[in-house]
């Protein structure tokens, strides 16, 4: 088989997601006798790629860019040596099409990208444990912000028998995750997986949440086998174990192609402004309705979102969350960019004015 053929290599690879458009994209590398491939697994330095000829080790020495966010990653689009070549190297990445990059638990500001080239990103939350909305609402403007669509799973329904609690514990997320599908799963009775199964078998879906969401049990019901390893959630907290240790690409038999990935603990914002105002939709749209544009919804007269707040229409916990992640998302920006720095700091030295005025005023009143 000629590899460097646009039509050989497009047949062989459509399963992982290949198309016309990568086609386009590869061929400079095809006039260079280079072939395609999809990173399935990057492990210190080596990769596993699928090939037209299957799965290959090649080594990512020649794409060690001092950007991390450049990285080899799972899910890359990658030319690489023909076959004969020994040992086999990455040459280069395809542009990315999305990108879910979280920041990294490191003080150098740097941003780590866990999946490339993904169509749907779905975070797995676990109803047998006690919902956190806020963390929620986390990943999903991380999901936002990599161009995916996310989707919210629910997994473990079978633990939560009584109907009404399960049924106000998705209304809970529904409102916390606007425009996002909620599906209800259960794998262990087969519940919601054909739904699921649906959504995912066009393109590339990354399965996240923490460790103990049923990730993996999720995993082998779409891949039909038991291909990840699963283990119980510790019964002294109800915290699940480390089991998916690497991030993983897998062909899914219905179509499709999906990621798996460890339990995130630590999920940071990296530059994810436009992520964060689509989960909180409701709340920018109210703010277009606030008496002056640069309302910040905290004391200001005729803010819109406050006063949804004291009505009822907004829960205070929406709006809390809100603040908190833009705070944390304009702080993750302001390492790289000085001229946000100097902004804050000129923010920061305005609002000590202000309160430091407001308590004279309080002490003259009491003299």
């Amino acid at each position: 088989m000629n590899l460097s053929s646009p039509s050989a290599s497009s047949h062989s690879l459509a399963p992982f997601g290949w198309d016309e458009g990568w086609d386009a994209e590869f061929a400079p590398y095809a006039a260079q006798g280079l072939v395609p491939g999809r990173v399935a697994r990057v492990d210190r330095g080596l990769c596993d790629v699928v090939t037209a000829d299957g799965v290959i080790r090649a080594d990512t020495e020649f794409v060690v860019p001092r950007d991390p966010m450049k990285v080899v990653c799972t899910g890359d689009w990658a030319a690489v040596d023909p076959e004969g070549a020994g040992p086999r190297y990455v040459r280069s990445l395809l542009p990315r099409r999305t990108a879910f990059v979280r920041s990294t638990s490191s003080k150098r500001s740097e941003g780590q990208i866990l999946a490339a080239n993904v169509d749907h990103a779905v975070v797995a939350v676990s109803l047998a444990a006690e919902l956190d909305l806020a963390r929620i609402e986390r990943f999903l403007a991380l999901a936002w912000e990599s161009g995916a669509q996310p989707v919210v799973v629910l997994t473990k329904a079978d633990l939560v028998p009584d109907a009404p609690t399960r049924s106000h514990l998705v209304h809970d997320v529904e409102t916390s995750a606007p425009g996002v599908p909620v599906i209800t799963v259960s794998a262990r009775d087969g519940d919601g997986i054909d739904v699921l199964a649906a959504l995912t078998a066009d393109g590339t879906t990354v399965l996240l949440g923490q460790s103990g969401a049923g990730k993996s049990t999720l995993a082998n019901a779409l891949l039909g086998e038991d291909v990840m390893d699963v283990r119980a959630v510790r019964d002294v907290d109800g915290k699940g174990r480390h089991t998916t240790t690497t991030r993983n690409l897998l062909a899914l038999p219905g179509g499709g192609v999906l990621i798996d990935t460890p339990g995130l603990r630590g999920v940071g914002l990296w530059d994810a402004g436009t992520g964060v105002g689509q989960v909180f939709a409701e709340i920018e749209e109210l703010a277009g309705d606030c008496r002056f544009h640069d309302c910040a919804h905290e004391s200001e007269p005729g803010c819109a979102v406050l006063d949804a707040v004291e009505t009822g229409e907004l829960p205070r916990r929406r709006l809390d969350s809100y603040r908190k992640l833009l705070r944390e998302n304009q702080y993750i920006v302001a390492k790289t960019d000085a001229r946000l720095r100097a902004e804050m700091r000129k923010d920061w030295k305005r609002k000590g004015a202000i309160g430091k005025a407001a308590m004279e005023a309080k002490r003259g009143r009491f003299q």
